[in-house]
């Protein structure tokens, strides 16, 4: 996917990260070294064969000149603190961080090392799978979201604050922090921004259930899951993690709007987690509306070049605002 946000380097600048990273007896020579991974749709990622033949990854986060939107401030320190969090506190498979550097000595922005993780990428292959085979993944992956929900955290919201004492404050003030991005840049998102919070305000008391902060991934989708043989062996991508409801996770999306992001049956199997109630639909619901939004006002920050994504999603904003109750007349 293409994107401004894309902070691409020179060969010379990523010899140059490699040897802080691993020592010069790592650089590697020639041609033919450095691969980018073209999947992501946010930072910059390579993958890099040393000089020993041994394979990593280099992420580097967007140029500082770049504007993103609220939420995406400081995204790599989240994803390395997610990591660290996983690490310590679960047993689900994530990358190791070789090493990390947030000088900005060598390049323009923070990077860090992984290892490459030879294994396919569940959202590429998923349609190619037997159902059987496709449904034993996503209770997979079920299973390892409800793991990484059991970690706490001391408040609500951001993982290195400054938190909020409860999720109706996070949450409200998250959604806000969107809307505000999208006036900012004067995005079209087909409704009166005012309409959009008005429909937040009416159903937010939903939101006082949640009384535990849990540790949420938000965006494990199937494209951020490696599979080999059959089973989940890495999962990647953390940088937007936060402290919030666990229902907010992208596998309970479908509970909804099973038209667009698909059967949550396996994934909710895998959870553990049955029906959802009236208040955990209501709340739900809140969930998709702030996905969808942020889903058309990134494209402006994005700067795509074309509308492909716009298209999808502005009509997925209109089914979310039609499940709490506000429909065009």
């Amino acid at each position: 996917m293409e994107s401004i946000t894309k902070n691409r380097q020179s060969p010379e600048v990523l010899r140059a990260m490699i040897e802080r990273a691993y020592g010069a007896g790592q650089v590697p020579a020639g041609d033919g070294w450095a691969s980018e991974l073209g999947h992501g749709w946010f930072n910059v990622a390579y993958r890099i064969r040393l000089r020993d033949g041994a394979e990593v990854v280099l992420k580097i986060a967007p140029p500082p000149a770049v504007e993103v939107m609220a939420y995406e401030h400081g995204a790599m320190s989240i994803e390395l603190a997610t990591l660290d969090l996983l690490r310590s506190r679960t047993a689900v498979p994530v990358p190791a961080v070789h090493f990390a550097d947030r000088s900005r000595e060598l390049c323009d922005a923070d990077y860090f090392f992984m290892p490459y993780i030879d294994a396919d990428n569940l959202g590429i292959i998923a349609e190619t799978l037997p159902a059987a085979e496709r449904d034993a993944l996503m209770e997979q992956l079920g299973a390892a979201n409800r793991e990484i929900n059991s970690v706490r955290g001391e408040h609500f919201g951001p993982l290195a604050g400054p938190g909020h004492a409860t999720w109706r404050q996070a949450f409200t003030t998250m959604t806000e922090n969107v809307l505000l991005d999208g006036e900012r840049r004067g995005v079209d998102i087909g409704w009166e921004y005012d309409t959009v919070r008005a429909a937040v305000a009416a159903h937010a008391d939903s939101l006082d259930e949640v009384t535990e902060a849990c540790l949420v991934e938000w965006d494990l989708w199937a494209s951020n899951v490696m599979v080999r043989d059959g089973r989940i062996v890495c999962v990647i991508d953390h940088e937007r993690a936060f402290y919030g409801d666990p229902l907010m996770e992208a596998g309970f999306t479908g509970t909804q709007m099973s038209a667009a992001f698909g059967d949550p049956a396996p994934f909710m199997r895998g959870y553990g987690h049955g029906e959802l109630t009236g208040t955990e639909r209501t709340r739900r619901r809140l969930y998709c509306l702030y996905l969808v939004l942020i889903m058309v006002i990134e494209t402006v920050y994005r700067g795509h070049t074309d509308t492909k994504q716009y298209d999808w999603a502005r009509p997925r904003l209109d089914e979310a605002m039609a499940l709490l109750g506000h429909t065009r007349r």
